[in-house]
């Protein structure tokens, strides 16, 4: 007579919940269930950085069509669409609670490559040494002897006020001042394949 194994049933109940949870051929870049997970421009991160991005991908050079972009703030993902396909989807940071990300429907209105905050960014001595970081120069106070160095924002693609989806940091959840944080690859191709007027729907 065999004798009944429990590491064996615990394996076999594993497995299946794995299945019923992912679905059965589902692909887990698309899934709801999985997990959102950091990344800085689509590397690992050294020194207990944020995860690896598993996340972002890019299909769309050759895709032709009107472009759309879908952004979910719940999923923390943006959808880019060449005439209604899905050609590219890249993992996202947008506005913490308190800042968080308007939602609607909106519409690039402005490109710039090499943009840089007018609002946040770090206190600065002349030699370029910050004295005070992560400022905004709205609420905190100038010290002497310094000057205001606005935080880069690469590939802006501005949407609303002082909104836009730009390469940033990722730490793993939402964490920005109300902009779309994307990886800087991310960032660059989407950034490439807008224009002004290309539509923007942000849902939560």
């Amino acid at each position: 007579m065999k004798r009944f194994c429990p590491q064996l049933l615990y394996g076999v109940l594993s497995i299946a919940l794995v299945l019923f949870v992912t679905g059965c051929g589902e692909d887990p870049r698309f899934s709801g269930n999985s997990p959102y997970l950091g990344g800085v421009y689509g590397g690992q991160q050294e020194g207990g950085g944020p995860p690896r991005d598993t996340v972002s991908y890019w299909d769309g050079d050759h895709a032709s069509g009107s472009p759309s972009i879908k952004i979910s703030l719940g999923e923390q993902r943006a959808y880019f669409y060449k005439g209604g396909v899905l050609v590219g989807v890249s993992q996202l940071s947008t506005g913490r609670e308190g800042l968080n990300t308007p939602s609607g429907n909106y519409k690039i209105i402005q490109k710039d490559k090499d943009h840089v905050s007018s609002l946040f960014g770090d206190y600065v001595d002349v030699s370029g040494k910050v004295v005070v970081p992560n400022v905004d120069i709205k609420k905190d106070p100038k010290p002497p002897g310094t000057h205001f160095q606005g935080t880069p924002m690469p590939y802006f693609m501005r949407i609303v006020s002082g909104t836009g989806l730009h390469a940033g940091y990722l730490p793993g959840y939402p964490a920005s001042h109300g902009c779309i944080r994307m990886p800087e690859f991310m960032a660059e191709d989407f950034f490439r394949s807008v224009s002004v007027g290309t539509p923007v729907t942000i849902t939560n």
